[in-house]
């Protein structure tokens, strides 16, 4: 995942700064500075650029941003945003650069990259400390905050990072971030955060969208300059909106039917006339597809699926719903007027089949009709207005006993006539603007006193105002009861927020919404049961597709309505969606839609979006999961889960970190030469050649260092230039040395051997796994520490085979956790790093890495050797194709070379056999066929773990094709052979690292 990462960095790079290219070597820009505009490289001619304007940009001291460029693609609502903010010093003292960008609070950060003096300074994301050691690397700051942390923003974090920029030199700031939109009274919206704090030389908002689906409403707001985002604050505001506002200054916008772009680039002379402060507001786009009738639409590509499901045109479900209201004395003045304001509008909103009741609480609990919820008449609606209108602030927040009462309610008008209200939906509103201060105090009682009295007959939705809420404490009560929680900022217009909250809920179609896929089809799919569904909202689910060759996926939804239960399902024709999906990604990618284009969009994530969807959807369900744990061990389950997940597709999460190296600039304004940069220098290419059965490997009174596959052992090694890295990591040249490895292996497409020393036998098996597949083959994670998967790429069998495909395995990672936590992704094009800090190395060089007790050695297009503790060695040969066959594709081949170090209760497909012993017996080969033996025909049986296993022999090359090995070999995925089913060893991610399921060598 870093690979596709960092390509998708270097695309960027080439298709958003024109200065990018001159930053890898030192820029003087001191010939171009002069007293006029000419170093602000205005995207307008000076002469029309008013008096005061130039007077600010002359006496800027700080530095002045030359291009801030921000481009979203969202396909089928996956938003990937690129921002890239180039930075001028014009003064010849170093100074300081702060980038700061807001991002929206349900987004998470994939990457930040800064050019600074000509070098990269690439960050990593690293697992989150309890104690984080500030050193010469930054951190990104704020960090996604745990949900219900306490923040004053509502909807938006702002990314911030401050840099030393050399005098008289320029700096490039890059960040990407990747949210799926939500849909919200029948709309997504999109939301682009221009707050620079200065004037822009030259400012660019692109926004391409294109979905599966016809884009049915498309709609560009004024800029908003209130602090909240939320969507329901602008829907409760709509009416008051012109039915069609003016667009901002600038904006163009294109569209078909199935793809739009849309750019805003105000000029300098155009943005000092919204603001000379350079908060210039929200860019907010608004949009909407056509729905699909039936079991909703679904999109397949690289072994993953997504699911959107928002059914139109169904009866209004009643609903019983209780309103809690605070009224302690810090409701006092605007925020009870605000609230109250939006009650006032709730009622009139209430449909006739609902049934509702008023709780209000401070140190006393007052109900506005005892034991009972009534129905919506106009005496009722009358009555309950005058019970709001005379509610008082005063005393303490009481917030369990304000719970209880509602609860108590809630639950005795649902027990008084269960079959009343069998097809109703039945809702707490809970809103507070502060803490627990009388009655009941710690939030723990707090929340299993409501689990307790909700008992899981209806759904808590909890309302937080201002900056002294709990919100950690109304975020879990509302998931541990199948709700959720809005925040209501401390400036922001109450009552819109809170008559918009409500809108979203306000309307039930749907309740106990199960989603189900062909039993052994589908795995690691998303949340898939939801109480309720709200009109205008989406339900999205996603997952892993077992098996990519099957023809279709059966797809059943149950549900009920307000008079009957629905049950909705269809067979989905997987090759037919993953054509369409292939399709309009590559519109997205080659932004071409009858006559409309939209260049800048980015091929790496399109192609891998539905997966990115996957992983963005399983991590936030593993933080709800963690947030809703009642034991430590449920925690730290879900903690490691949604780590593994974060760090796998680079997320900065609240798990996470995202630290950067610094450049180190001196007084005078000149950088230091010597500042380490995280990616390595001028490498030659080692050009040794390869043998049958040694790697050969230069020491220089180290051992274990690269080794590389050799004809001669008098054969001349090549030459590498030294590698600078920061921190504890050794980077030197290798030396060489012999090594003798074991033919224990999985090579090619990919064929698996087994060697078993103590029986002098050797056994195959192939694996006929899908692309996209991720194979886990050895586990010891509980003892050693040490987990290593391995991910297939498909290709095309050759003209004549047997197959349909082939499948070769793309990366391997290598997981250590012992003694701490370090990852090794290897490609056949990098090889990547992540322990106390992170390295990226070409294949194509020969370099060796020491960190701790780990080392890495590099032999350039040739092998990369992987050595924990000196005890456990693992050899992975690098398959490269100059002039690749349809069917060829560059690859990898995994050896164990020393496995002392891993423990006898080691698993996967290969480490289950290091520690084993077979027989091999011959029955006579027709005696179960016919009843009758015959002298000629005998078939070979291997006794493996107990097991009795059907064998031939053959031959299979190993070490790239330098060696032949005689083997026994195992048909039908090595049934039998292995423990369990091969679908038992398909991992979720590259970086899963959970114990085999069936126990330590389970059969």
């Amino acid at each position: 995942m870093d690979m596709d990462v960092n390509m998708l960095f270097l695309t960027l790079l080439m298709c958003f700064n024109p200065y990018v290219f001159g930053l890898f070597e030192d820029i003087n820009i001191e010939d171009d500075l002069c007293p006029d505009l000419t170093d602000f490289d205005l995207d307008i001619s000076p002469r029309r650029v008013p008096r005061q304007v130039k007077a600010m940009l002359t006496k800027e001291t700080k530095p002045h941003i030359q291009e801030l460029s921000v481009k979203t693609t969202i396909i089928s609502r996956y938003a990937f945003t690129a921002v890239s903010c180039t930075m001028l010093n014009r003064h010849s003292a170093a100074a300081e650069g702060v980038f700061q960008f807001p991002i929206p609070k349900n987004a998470y950060v994939s990457n930040f990259t800064m050019i600074i003096g000509g070098r990269v300074y690439p960050s990593e994301v690293r697992p989150k400390e309890k104690k984080v050691k500030q050193g010469k690397g930054g951190e990104a700051k704020p960090k996604n905050k745990e949900p219900g942390e306490q923040s004053s923003e509502p909807e938006v974090e702002v990314f911030r990072m401050g840099a030393s920029i050399p005098g008289r030199n320029r700096a490039v700031f890059m960040l990407t971030y990747e949210e799926l939109l939500q849909r919200r009274l029948g709309r997504y919206e999109h939301v682009t955060s221009l707050r620079p704090l200065q004037l822009v030389s030259r400012l660019s908002v692109d926004v391409t969208i294109v979905d599966h689906s016809t884009i049915t409403h498309l709609e560009v707001l004024p800029l908003r300059n209130g602090k909240s985002t939320t969507a329901a604050a602008s829907g409760a505001s709509a009416a008051k909106t012109p039915a069609k506002p003016a667009l901002p200054v600038s904006t163009v916008i294109k569209q078909n039917k199935t793809f739009c772009r849309i750019t805003f680039s105000p000029n300098i002379v155009q943005q000092a006339k919204i603001t000379t402060s350079g908060m210039l507001g929200e860019f907010v786009v608004h949009y909407d597809v056509e729905r699909e009738l039936g079991i909703g639409d679904i999109q397949v590509l690289n072994g993953h699926f997504v699911h959107y499901f928002a059914p139109k045109d169904l009866p209004v479900v009643p609903k019983n719903v209780v309103f809690v209201i605070d009224t302690s004395a810090s409701m006092l003045g605007t925020k009870i007027r605000q609230t109250k304001d939006a009650l006032f509008t709730i009622l009139r909103d209430l449909r006739p089949g609902d049934r509702f009741n008023f709780v209000s609480f401070s140190n006393r609990i007052k109900v506005w009709q005892p034991d009972r919820l009534v129905p919506v008449t106009p005496l009722n609606v009358r009555d309950a207005k005058k019970f709001i209108y005379m509610l008082q602030p005063t005393g303490g927040t009481d917030i369990n006993g304000g719970i209880q009462t509602g609860s108590s309610l809630l639950s005795g008008h649902l027990n008084a006539d269960p079959d009343a209200n069998h097809n109703s939906v039945s809702l707490i509103i809970f809103l507070t603007d502060g803490r627990p201060t009388v009655g009941e105090l710690q939030s723990p009682s707090i929340l299993s006193n409501a689990r307790a009295a909700v008992k899981e007959q209806f759904c808590v939705f909890t309302i937080g105002m201002g900056n002294d809420v709990d919100y950690r404490l109304l975020e879990r009560m509302a998931l541990e009861n199948c709700g959720m929680m809005r925040r209501i900022h401390e400036d922001s217009d109450a009552s819109t927020s809170l008559k918009g909250f409500y809108d979203e809920i306000g309307t039930p179609l749907l309740s106990d919404i199960r989603v189900n896929y062909t039993e052994d089809s589908v795995q690691y799919v998303t949340q898939h049961f939801f109480t309720n569904y709200f009109n205008g909202s989406e339900i999205v689910i996603a997952g892993k597709l077992t098996n990519q060759s099957a023809d279709s996926l059966h797809v059943q939804v149950t549900a009920s309505n307000s008079d009957k239960s629905i049950i909705l399902e269809t067979d989905v024709a997987l090759r037919q969606r993953e054509v369409e999906t292939e399709r309009h990604v590559k519109e997205a990618v080659a932004g071409v839609g009858s006559g409309v284009t939209g260049e800048g969009t980015t091929g790496s994530v399109a192609d891998d979006f539905v997966e990115r969807v996957w992983g963005f959807l399983s991590v936030k369900e593993g933080l709800r999961s963690r947030l809703k744990s009642q034991t430590s061990r449920e925690r730290e389950g879900h903690t490691q889960q949604a780590t593994d997940l974060s760090l796998a597709y680079h997320f900065l999460t609240p798990l996470t970190s995202l630290v950067v190296e610094k450049p180190q600039v001196l007084a005078d304004g000149t950088m230091v030469e010597n500042t380490p940069t995280p990616i390595p220098v001028t490498t030659e290419t080692d050009k040794k050649a390869a043998s049958a059965n040694e790697l050969s490997d230069e020491t220089e009174g180290e051992e274990d260092k690269a080794q590389s596959l050799h004809l001669k052992k008098d054969q001349p090694g090549g030459q590498s230039s030294t590698v600078t890295k920061t921190m504890d990591k050794v980077v030197k040249r290798p030396a060489q040395k012999s090594v003798t490895i074991s033919k224990t292996s999985a090579d090619g497409d990919p064929h698996f051997v087994v060697e078993f020393p103590l029986s002098k036998l050797t056994v195959c098996f192939n694996i006929n796994g899908e692309p996209g597949h991720i194979l886990r083959m050895v586990s010891d994670h509980m003892h050693s520490g040490v987990t290593v998967n391995g991910k297939l790429i498909g290709a095309p069998a050759p003209a004549g085979s047997h197959k349909q495909q082939r499948t070769y395995f793309s990366t391997i990672t290598i997981v250590v956790n012992q003694p701490k936590r370090a990852y090794i992704e290897v490609t056949p094009k990098k090889v990547i790093l992540d322990g106390r800090d992170r390295l990226v190395l070409p294949c194509d060089t020969t370099v060796s890495v020491e960190s701790g007790g780990l080392a890495v050695a590099i032999v350039g297009k040739s092998n990369v050797t992987v050595t924990i503790g000196g005890t456990i060695r693992f050899v992975i040969l690098v398959h490269q194709y100059k002039n690749p066959a349809p069917y060829q594709r560059d690859h990898l081949g995994f050896y164990i070379s020393n496995s002392k170090g891993l423990s006898h209760d080691c698993h996967g497909l290969l480490g289950q056999f290091l520690y084993e012993d077979v027989g091999l017996a011959e029955l006579p080969g027709n005696a179960t066929a016919t009843g009758h033996n015959s002298a000629s025909s005998w078939s070979p049986i291997l006794k493996v773990k107990g097991r009795s296993v059907p064998v031939v022999q053959k031959t299979r090359r190993i070490y790239s094709g330098r060696q032949s090995v005689d083997c026994w070999f195992a048909r039908n995925n090595a049934a039998k052979l292995i423990d369990g089913q091969y679908e038992d060893y398909v991992v979720s991610h590259l970086f899963d690292t959970g114990d085999w399921p069936h126990g330590s060598n389970g059969a």
